[in-house]
């Protein structure tokens, strides 16, 4: 791993608007659809940045520590039910495309159920195998998140994952 590169809360905000005016000038999203848990700060400033109310959140199971993670991601329930949605535009937000693996099931989870589907990330590393369409900025170094950077306060069995 090439280093660290930390996000402060400032500078979320500061990224987070500089993506929606991408999406804006590009894209006209019916729905903004979260990935559980780094992309749902995301979504959300997506959402209000971009007037989406529409919003949805998937749980995708794929890190389980500093550059360990299982095999193959898992969504966990309740996934979204895309009813009546064949026409939809979905924008994918999440807060790093790191390997690619939780995006690219997460767009292989919408293909057909919608129209199209878009993806925006904070970063993006150049091994992702999903390449964003609305990327902040690349990196190959592990990112330190504000939402993550600190212990819980609670604990929990398998919660942790040690910077």
């Amino acid at each position: 791993m090439a280093g660290r590169e930390t996000l402060t809360w400032e500078t979320f905000g500061a990224a987070t608007r500089e993506i929606a005016q991408r999406v804006a000038d590009d894209f006209e999203p019916d729905m903004i659809l979260s990935i559980a848990r780094g992309g749902l700060l995301i979504g959300g400033a997506l959402g209000y940045a971009l007037a989406v109310k529409n919003t949805y959140t998937m749980n995708v199971e794929f890190y389980t520590g500093v550059d360990q993670r299982l095999e193959v991601p898992r969504i966990l329930p309740p996934a979204p039910d895309f009813v009546d949605l064949g026409s939809a535009r979905i924008l994918i937000a999440d807060d790093v495309a790191d390997t690619g693996h939780t995006l690219r099931s997460v767009q292989e989870f919408c293909a057909g159920k919608v129209a199209e589907v878009r993806t925006a990330v904070l970063y993006e590393k150049p091994q992702s195998l999903v390449k964003c369409e609305y990327v902040w900025r690349r990196t190959n170094k592990w990112i330190n998140f504000p939402w993550s950077d600190k212990a819980p306060v609670a604990r929990r069995a398998g919660s942790v994952l040690e910077t």
